[in-house]
């Protein structure tokens, strides 16, 4: 079933919108103490402010505020707090996001309708590869939408492949919630244990936390090595804790549509200043429905490209691309500008490497270098001048890469105390 706001014109969900941004200012101006400071020491008068039309006379929010002052971005008594959700603390110190049974109620149903998009039903059997725990606000709300729908669901939470395939045995899902890179791991052993994964029960992935589309929303590296091995449909799902709001792949496989009843968005260049639909640019929210915590011009970091046009599917709300980086991890090595996920893609084509680790520092001038540790069970110099060959092919760049033992790769990528593997070590200051 498809939301009716996101079958509507342009216009019409335009003028919703338009009606939800204010409400949303004068929710913020009552109950925000972080929002309410900052448009009295902005000058920022609301009566001006008619619709979306008019978000740029509006401050932006940063993650630095965010941490600097948590606390005051809560517009609801502690005591209706029924959640405790954390950022992951990739880029500092980690936010708490508190969430009332509203918020909660609103997570669930982003995600039902986000998993509808790709097909998943009441009594589909899903499998929770993803973690569920340590106030990881995407576990929990894979759950919540799942039980909305009406879905049987298989907590498993990540990792140990002999784990996931003993649960797709004995009660055979159809659907996935997985990071993408870990069917590859899922492959592996069911080859090694003669396990017929193509003649299994699983036909769907909803893949979280890596890329799996180019700029160019065609398939990149990692796609293709699944895809080539595994016949199942890979859909792409992108969120945030700051969102509580997901951007999910329909059948067109033409990035991830928005739904228009619970966000708005901006994509902004390093002016703040708006970019034409299809070019680079920073991703700025405004979160609509929320109780708690809610965002007004929240700038996310993430650099995306905005698709819009009608989608084959019938949705008129307008879709965003991969995250092709973030901003603060931005790359200037040797004259040329690039993100990590451009690195990651080129390490994927290679079924040689079996774990990789990338470290950016900063050189004694002040610039940027860039070191790829691999392991693999070709170790030899060839292997790695065509991994460096292929770099400046696509990238035009020649990283330093080196090979680094399994068990050390291992446990620095997995390291228990994140939620999610650490493919990327930033020790710029």
């Amino acid at each position: 079933m498809i939301p009716t706001i996101e079958q509507a014109s342009l216009e019409e969900i335009t003028h919703y919108q338009d009606e939800k941004l204010r409400y949303v200012l004068n929710y913020l101006n009552t109950h925000s103490t972080y929002y309410k400071r900052l448009f009295q020491r902005e000058g920022v008068d609301l009566q001006r402010i008619h619709g979306v039309q008019d978000l740029p006379l509006l401050p932006t929010t940063s993650k630095e505020q965010l941490q600097q002052f948590n606390w005051d971005f809560l517009c609801v008594p502690e005591e209706e707090i029924v959640d405790f959700s954390t950022t992951s603390g990739t880029l500092g110190t980690p936010v708490v996001f508190g969430l009332t049974d509203a918020d909660l109620e609103r997570l669930a149903y982003n995600e039902m309708i986000s998993f509808q998009r790709v097909g998943i039903k009441k009594g589909d059997r899903v499998q929770i590869m993803t973690t569920l725990d340590r106030r990881f606000m995407a576990g929990l709300a894979y759950f919540l939408g799942l039980r909305k729908i009406g879905a049987g669901i298989l907590r498993i939470g990540a990792g140990i492949p002999q784990m996931q395939w003993d649960s797709i045995q004995q009660f055979k899902p159809k659907f996935l919630v997985v990071v993408p890179s870990f069917l590859l791991k899922m492959i592996a052993y069911a080859e090694e244990h003669n396990i017929d994964y193509n003649s299994s029960s699983v036909k769907v992935a909803i893949c979280i936390g890596e890329n799996l589309r180019t700029a160019e929303l065609q398939d990149n590296q990692l796609a293709k090595r699944i895809q080539e091995k595994w016949n199942i449909a890979l859909y792409s799902t992108y969120a945030s804790t700051e969102m509580s709001s997901a951007f999910t792949e329909c059948e067109a496989f033409a990035g991830g549509h928005q739904h228009p009843a619970l966000i708005i968005t901006e994509i902004l260049d390093d002016n703040d200043h708006p970019v034409p639909d299809g070019q680079l640019g920073e991703l700025v929210v405004t979160t609509l429905g929320i109780e708690a915590m809610p965002l007004l011009r929240y700038k996310t970091g993430d650099m995306v490209r905005r698709h819009a046009g009608p989608c084959t599917c019938g949705r008129n709300s307008y879709r965003i691309g991969p995250v092709e980086g973030r901003k603060q991890q931005m790359i200037k090595y040797k004259g040329t500008t690039l993100f990590p996920p451009a690195m990651f893609d080129v390490l994927a084509s290679y079924t040689a490497i079996e774990h990789y680790q990338i470290e950016i520092s900063s050189t004694a001038v002040g610039t940027d270098d860039i070191r790829i540790l691999i392991s693999s069970k070709q170790q030899n110099s060839a292997l790695l001048k065509e991994i460096k060959d292929s770099f400046q092919a696509k990238l035009r760049v020649i990283p330093n890469v080196e090979f680094e033992r399994e068990e050390i790769l291992i446990s620095r990528i997995y390291n228990p105390l994140s939620r999610k593997p650490i493919y990327l070590v930033d020790k710029r200051e």
